[in-house]
């Protein structure tokens, strides 16, 4: 996996909190996508500026497709946010995502942070904001995604280079490792399928 360069932003920013007030009521439009895939596994989706990182993380899980069983961590400028339940004996220096808000936290538009999910196999996503909105016709309220493509990949696969290897198992039969990887799978893995309106689906539930 290559190096992440921690602390920046893709456009000029000072710290992690320097986020505007006047953003709480507004909606974010954001495009997440996991680096190190090909082809690129990526969302675009809307959430509204009030949540905080804790509640943006359970989104991003749905909006992806993961199943929520590993650690995760923002980097977000300077400061990096996750989860600091003591029974998970976070590192120091760690900020609780259940006090920071996302309008306070974000960068501005075009700007962009970091969310890695399973720090042993390393799937580190890039979230940009693209726009920050006071309307869009598709947001009521709720965190809604717009289009994706391509399927989360299946947890513990090994990150982005387990995952290759992965697909290239399972586009040849006569591979020793055939018939094992797809025992594992459930019987089938489709790369290339994504559904919007299932997402949307899991999305409405959350509270």
């Amino acid at each position: 996996m290559g190096k992440v360069i921690r602390g920046k932003w893709d456009k000029a920013g000072t710290n992690a909190a320097s986020g505007e007030a006047g953003n709480k009521n507004k909606i974010f439009l954001f495009h997440i996508s996991i680096e190190e895939t090909e082809p690129l596994i990526w969302r675009r989706f809307l959430v509204p500026g009030n949540v905080t990182l804790a509640k943006l993380h359970r989104i991003i899980q749905e909006v992806m497709g993961w199943t929520n069983s590993h650690l995760h961590e923002f980097t977000i400028g300077n400061a990096s946010y996750a989860d600091t339940s003591p029974e998970l004996e976070p590192p120091k220096g760690l900020r609780n995502e259940k006090r920071m808000h996302l309008y306070r936290a974000s960068p501005p538009d075009g700007g962009s942070f970091l969310y890695e999910y399973d720090f042993g196999d390393g799937w580190v996503h890039r979230v940009v904001v693209e726009k920050i909105l006071d309307s869009h016709e598709r947001f009521s309220g709720k965190p809604v995604c717009l289009e994706g493509e391509c399927a989360c990949p299946p947890e513990d696969c090994g990150g982005p280079f387990g995952y290759r290897e992965m697909l290239d198992i399972i586009k040849n039969e006569h591979h020793p490792e055939y018939e094992d990887t797809m025992e594992w799978l459930g019987g089938g893995f489709d790369p290339n399928w994504f559904d919007t309106e299932e997402t949307n689906q899991v999305l409405a539930l959350l509270r």
